[in-house]
């Protein structure tokens, strides 16, 4: 079960408020996976802080996301989905750290996290 915010994220591609996830403060080492159906995404050891009010990581899991083109603000960005399940989870942008350079940031509602 979705809450309507995780809904809203996931499957109608909206966009949680900066700065009000808790997986922002998450720094334990661990796993961040999808709410929708708990595919493993990304590392803890990948996580920073970006400043940006969302997590941010700088490389998924393989096989953790997919990626596509969105124009839905009237400029090119990459959105970034499940690979299983194909929720939405945030963009990825090329301004990260690095070694890849690369900052995924992503909904906070749109990942669950297991410490190890």
């Amino acid at each position: 079960m979705l809450t309507p915010e995780q809904y809203a994220v996931l499957k109608n591609e909206a966009t949680e408020r900066p700065f009000t996830s808790p997986l922002n403060n998450e720094h334990r080492p661990g796993q961040f996976s999808c709410a929708g159906c708990g595919q493993p995404l990304f590392s803890s050891e990948a996580k920073f802080d970006s400043g940006t009010g969302w997590p941010s990581f700088w490389t998924p899991l393989e096989n953790g996301v997919s990626t596509r083109e969105d124009r839905s603000l009237g400029r090119t960005r990459t959105e970034v989905h499940c690979h299983h399940c194909g929720g939405h989870l945030g963009h990825v942008f090329d301004d990260g750290p690095k070694p890849t350079g690369l900052r995924y940031c992503m909904n906070g509602v749109a990942l669950t996290f297991a410490p190890k």
